[in-house]
């Protein structure tokens, strides 16, 4: 399997909600997590954010949705990208505030460095989490 097929199928495991045991097989071992976002401040491994975005899919957007907009693969610099809009609305308890029944429809990228055996060695969220909050009625 080619680096970039690996990494499309981390993107699809990750955003359907599959947590790190849906994910792992794809990730090498250790692999960093960064991204500018309050919301994420702290996590800091791939397997944390994995486990992250099950939980709030899980929890208070129970039902949120993606749409793979595009993607891309990069060989000189073995890095894959993802561009999405991720939907979602605050229908149960476990967000900041009480449910809100109020919907987001945010953009992000996911660029996933690809290590030499073809799995996610360091992965990068790009996104508007400002945006998203109050979109949300949670900022």
């Amino acid at each position: 399997m080619s680096a970039f097929e690996n990494a499309t199928k981390f993107f699809h495991a990750c955003e359907s909600l599959q947590g790190w045991a849906g994910c792992q097989q794809f990730v090498a071992p250790g692999a960093g997590f960064e991204a500018q976002c309050e919301p994420l401040e702290g996590v800091d491994t791939v397997e944390a954010y994995c486990e992250w975005m099950a939980g709030l899919g899980k929890g208070p957007l129970n039902g949120c949705s993606y749409a793979l907009n595009t993607s891309a693969y990069d060989d000189a610099n073995n890095t894959a990208l993802f561009f999405g809009t991720f939907t979602g609305r605050h229908v149960a308890d476990g967000g900041p505030v009480p449910p809100t029944n109020r919907e987001t429809n945010a953009d992000y990228v996911y660029a996933l460095t690809m290590n030499a055996d073809g799995k996610v060695q360091k992965m990068r969220k790009i996104w508007n989490a400002p945006w998203t909050l109050r979109e949300l009625g949670w900022a």
